[in-house]
């Protein structure tokens, strides 16, 4: 179990990225705020769209040379938005890793597992020959891959959908990490693989003490793995707390309907389903995102919105 500490880990603030697009200028993030403590599972979640993804891969320096990012992200004394590429090659991999969401096409196919693996142990922890082989075949033992040895002689496409995502967390685990950010890594899993990888995340970071951040639309998966949940919507983080307090007492509207959305309809009745859409990411408002979806929407919603506090839980509305 991890324990909150007064420093946190990572510390996000403000973070703000646009994308240049023709003549329109894409939102992507509109000031996320983030804290993740050391040994945390913080899960990020949202619908399509809302930014998780995104803010993942801007934690590594991933957005692309078209956009442009603004806030701070605070990780042991550096402002990693102010590095350079050159400069977050130290922190990229080796320090932050990342899983991707399939792993198909996360893994080229024309390669081993040793080789790819034996790649990211040469870069990270400069071991080559027999003690890359020894180091490759040790990681994918740990991710409960059988018969390890034979496997590193395995191209990606001799593997099944969960062994390939295996593959993928023993690479992100090869440089020993401190944070993970695990994109979406169980979506493209049938139900069972999807249980089993879950419980292996949830293994690493109890046993490495390994702090992660969850990308996931699947509120059943947060329930099942994270400690603290922070809700996406329209670029910012609209409300975070630990998972139990957010399940049992979501603050804002949206956090609601996401979790009415996910809750069993008696048989006969249709489920509920979130009214209208996200707003466009070309506009950009000081008020409440999700206003014009809202129930309880009032005229000063569309004002800026001052985030309101209860001991640990945040939420972004005007309602207590």
């Amino acid at each position: 179990m991890f324990a909150a500490t007064e420093a946190p880990l990572l510390a996000v603030e403000n973070l703000r990225l646009t994308f240049s697009s023709g003549t329109k200028t894409i939102y992507a993030l509109r000031g996320v705020d983030l804290t993740l403590q050391r040994g945390e599972i913080l899960a990020l979640v949202g619908e399509s769209g809302s930014g998780k993804s995104v803010t993942g891969l801007s934690l590594l320096g991933l957005h692309g040379k078209n956009a442009a990012l603004k806030g701070r992200i605070g990780f042991d004394g550096r402002d990693l938005s102010a590095l350079s590429d050159e400069e977050m090659r130290a922190y990229r991999g080796k320090r932050i890793a990342m899983i991707f969401q399939e792993p198909m096409t996360a893994l080229n196919p024309v390669f081993t597992v040793g080789f790819q693996l034996g790649e990211v142990l040469a870069l990270h922890r400069s071991l080559t020959g027999d003690a890359a082989k020894k180091a490759a075949t040790e990681l994918l033992g740990k991710v409960g891959i059988p018969e390890p040895e034979l496997r590193l002689k395995s191209y990606p496409f001799q593997l099944s959908g969960g062994m390939r995502q295996r593959v993928l967390i023993a690479m992100a685990l090869a440089a020993e990490p401190e944070i993970l950010v695990a994109d979406e890594p169980t979506t493209a899993l049938d139900v069972t693989i999807q249980s089993q990888i879950l419980r292996l995340l949830r293994e690493i970071n109890e046993r490495e003490h390994m702090a992660m951040i969850f990308i996931t639309h699947d509120l059943g998966i947060v329930a099942k793995l994270a400690h603290r949940v922070a809700v996406m919507y329209a670029g910012t983080i609209v409300e975070t707390g630990k998972v139990a307090d957010i399940f049992e007492n979501p603050k804002h509207p949206y956090t609601q309907a996401l979790l009415a959305s996910v809750h069993d309809a008696p048989r006969g009745q249709k489920l509920f389903a979130i009214p209208g859409s996200p707003p466009p990411l070309t506009a950009l408002d000081e008020g409440c995102a999700f206003a014009p979806r809202c129930n309880f929407a009032e005229a000063r919603c569309r004002q800026a919105i001052i985030p309101q506090t209860d001991g640990d839980r945040l939420w972004r509305c005007i309602r207590a």
